[in-house]
Formats: C-alpha cells, sequence, structure tokens
C-alpha cells in the first residue's frame, strides 16, 4: 500500500503542475494512469480530494476576473449532469467505465492535437450542453474541465477573464462531485483518506512550484505534451477494458 500511495502522490504532484500552467486538465492524466494501479471506485474520490484542494487555490487567486454571468449559465446543467454522472457510476461494470474512460480520453487528446486556430465566439446557450457534459464527465471520469474549456475559450473573454471563469466553473463542479461522492459512500473509504494525506500536500507543492515556472514554460507546448500522454493513456485503458 505504501508503494501505492508514494505513486498516487506522485500523479497528484504531476497533475498540479499542469493545473498550474494551464488552469484544468489534471485529471485527464491522474485518472487514467492512477488506474492502473488501484480501482476507478477508488481513483475517483481520492482524486476528488485532490483536485478540491487545487481548484480552490487556483480559483480564488484573481476572482473579480471571472464572468459571472458565464458561470451562472453553466450552474443549472452541471447540478443535473453530476446527478447523472453518479448514477452511471454506481451501475456501470468496470470493463465498461474503464473503456469509456479510455475513449473519452483519447477522444480529448486528439481533439486537442488537431486544433488549430483561434475559436469562434458562439451562442450562450451551448452553456447547457457545456454544463451538463461537464457535470457527467466530472463525476463518471474525474474531468469536467474539457467542456467547460470548450465552451468558455469560444465566448471571447480575456485572457484574465478565462482562467478565472474556469476556476469558478470548476470549483462548482468538484465541490458537486465530492458530495456527490460522500452521499454514495465512495468517499466512506478508510484507505481514500490516508492516500489523500499524501497526495494533497504532493499537489500544493506542485501548484506553488507551477506559478514559480509559469513563465518559463510554453502553455501550448506543455498541452501539446499532455495530448501524447492522454493518447497513450486513454489508448491503453480502452485495451486494458477489452482484455
Amino acid at each position: 500500500m505504501a508503494s501505492e500511495i508514494a505513486l498516487l502522490a506522485g500523479l497528484a504532484f504531476v497533475g498540479a503542475l499542469i493545473v498550474g500552467v494551464t488552469g484544468f486538465g489534471s485529471a485527464l492524466v491522474t485518472i487514467p494512469l492512477a488506474t492502473h494501479f488501484v480501482p476507478l471506485q477508488f481513483a475517483l474520490p481520492l482524486f476528488a480530494l485532490v483536485d478540491l484542494s487545487t481548484a480552490f487555490s487556483v480559483g480564488l487567486e484573481n476572482p473579480r476576473n471571472a464572468a459571472r454571468d458565464e458561470w451562472r449559465r453553466l450552474v443549472p446543467m452541471i447540478l443535473v449532469g453530476t446527478a447523472l454522472g453518479v448514477t452511471l457510476l454506481v451501475n456501470l461494470p468496470r470493463a465498461v467505465g474503464m473503456f469509456l474512460l479510455g475513449a473519452f480520453v483519447l477522444s480529448y487528446a486528439l481533439y486537442s492535437l488537431v486544433r488549430r486556430g483561434p475559436p469562434r465566439v458562439i451562442h450562450p446557450g451551448w452553456a447547457w450542453l457545456a454544463g451538463l457534459c461537464g457535470g457527467i464527465t466530472s463525476t463518471l471520469f474525474g474531468a469536467g474541465g474539457p467542456p467547460y474549456a470548450a465552451y468558455l475559450s469560444s465566448r471571447g473573454l480575456t485572457k484574465e477573464q478565462f482562467p478565472a471563469t474556469m476556476g469558478f466553473a470548476t470549483m462548482t463542479s468538484i465541490s458537486l462531485r465530492v458530495l456527490a461522492f460522500l452521499i454514495t459512500g465512495l468517499l466512506l473509504q478508510r484507505s481514500v483518506w490516508i492516500a489523500a494525506a499524501a497526495a494533497v500536500p504532493a499537489a500544493l507543492l506542485g501548484l506553488w512550484l507551477a506559478r514559480h515556472l509559469y513563465l518559463r514554460i510554453s502553455r501550448e507546448a506543455l498541452m501539446r505534451a499532455v495530448a501524447v500522454i492522454l493518447l497513450c493513456s486513454g489508448g491503453s485503458l480502452m485495451v486494458r477494458a477489452l482484455n
């Protein structure tokens, strides 16, 4: 168990580095890799606690820059999506959940690699779909960020508004995920809290380091590297689910 905790703490550190530079996306790396060592039903609540600590740390840095109207549009369907996601999570067979997680991660990795140029501004009504999808994927896969980022990056927000608004959406989504995991009992496992005692400090250390390295790292280069990692981890999960 000690070796597994050390590995999970290392993943939490790497995930926090990604959050510190990109503002989202850690769970797309940490959850798929963690499921190679622990069950999905263990990894999800553990990294919900880890993500909650980093989300509040990032989201409350510059709250005045957040576009509150955009956040309010997302919240109602985040609630609905969270309820749907946790229902699927407790009822899906492990192999099916693993395959769907792999397919989701693989799809987002391909999208990240092929996307080119600045996105066009879309209608605010798309917030309903983004909130629903983000709520579902947050609870089911531990990764609500991509739908929120896809929507907010296409709303013409400023460089300052985007990360602050993403922070608000992520804080809301992860808080609801933690609540859902408490209600369903996934967060009542003693072993999850033992692992979190090591993983949360490691994540906060990674976040601190990311803030100091932020100006030296190309966000685009990091996102490309993350996308390649996602291709490998998503593909490996799908192969494992089919075997």
